[in-house]
C-alpha cells in the first residue's frame, strides 16, 4: 500500500489545541479564561467556545465580523422560511471616512468607527445584530421587521450618525454622515446570504451615487403595521426596563 492509500485509510488526526496560545489570544482580546478547573473537559470546551466567539468578532469595534454576520444571515433565512416573518438587512457606509483618516490620522479615524459601532449597537433590540464588515462599512440585521417601517429605521440610522459628536485634531469636530442601503428577506424571496448581501449592496450603491447621507431600500410591498408593532420596534431603551419582552430603541 503506497503512502497516498495509507493517508486515505488513516487520515491525520486534527492538530491538538494549543492551550497557552489560546489563552494568550483571549487575554489580548480582553477576555477572561473560561470558568472551571483548568484542563477539565468542561473547561476545554469553554475555551473552544470562547475561541469560536472570538473568531466571529471584529477586533476594532467588538461587533460581529463578516463571518459572524454570514452565520446569522443563514439562521435568519431559515427562520424566515419557517415563520414567514420578514427580516431587513441594512448596510451602512460612513461617508468620506478615508478623508477623515487623511486629515486627522488613523487613530482618530478608528475612534470614529468605534463610536459609530457603539451607537448603532445601542439602538438595537436584543434580537438584532450589528456587524462591521470591513473598513467603514457596517451591517445591521433586523429580524421580524415589517416593510412598513423599514425606511424609518434606515433613515434613523443616518440621522444618528450625523448627530454624533466626534472629536478631531486641534479641537476640530468631525461631521460624519452615512449612506445606508437595505433589502428584505421574506417567504417569497428564497436566497442565500451572499445574494441577500448583494441586494442590500445595490441599494447602498444607490445611496452613494445619490450623494450620500441618505438611505435607499429595495422596493417591496408595504404591509400594514399596527400601532403595537411600531411601538415594539421603536420604544426607547429607558422605557422598556419594567416591561416584559424584547423592545427596541429608536434609531
Amino acid at each position: 500500500m503506497n503512502l497516498s492509500a495509507v493517508r486515505r485509510h488513516f487520515p491525520p488526526e486534527p492538530p491538538a489545541l494549543q492551550v497557552e496560545a489560546a489563552l494568550q489570544l483571549l487575554r489580548q482580546a480582553g477576555h477572561a479564561a473560561p470558568p472551571g478547573a483548568p484542563g477539565s473537559q468542561a473547561w476545554l470546551q469553554g475555551l473552544v467556545d470562547a475561541l469560536c466567539e472570538l473568531s466571529s468578532r471584529d477586533v476594532l469595534t467588538g461587533l460581529a465580523n463578516r463571518r459572524g454576520l454570514e452565520s446569522a444571515l443563514l439562521r435568519e433565512l431559515d427562520r424566515v422560511a419557517r415563520t414567514g416573518e420578514p427580516a431587513l438587512l441594512l448596510l451602512l457606509d460612513v461617508d468620506d471616512h478615508p478623508r477623515v483618516q487623511q486629515l486627522h490620522g488613523r487613530a482618530v479615524a478608528e475612534q470614529a468607527l468605534q463610536t459609530v459601532g457603539r451607537d448603532i449597537a445601542a439602538q438595537l433590540r436584543p434580537m438584532d445584530l450589528a456587524a462591521r464588515l470591513e473598513g467603514q462599512c457596517f451591517a445591521v440585521l433586523l429580524p421580524n421587521c415589517a416593510p412598513g417601517f423599514g425606511q424609518e429605521v434606515a433613515d434613523g440610522l443616518c440621522a444618528r450618525v450625523a448627530a454624533l459628536d466626534l472629536p478631531g485634531l486641534a479641537g476640530r469636530r468631525l461631521g460624519l454622515t452615512a449612506s445606508v442601503g437595505g433589502a428584505f428577506a421574506g417567504p417569497a424571496r428564497h436566497a442565500d446570504p451572499a445574494a441577500w448581501l448583494g441586494r442590500a449592496g445595490l441599494q447602498l450603491d444607490r445611496a452613494r451615487l445619490d450623494g450620500g447621507h441618505r438611505a435607499c431600500l429595495e422596493t417591496t410591498a408595504h404591509s400594514t403595521v399596527s400601532a403595537d408593532e411600531k411601538d415594539l420596534l421603536f420604544t426607547p431603551v429607558g422605557a422598556m426596563a419594567d416591561e416584559p419582552g424584547p423592545r427596541a430603541a429608536r434609531p
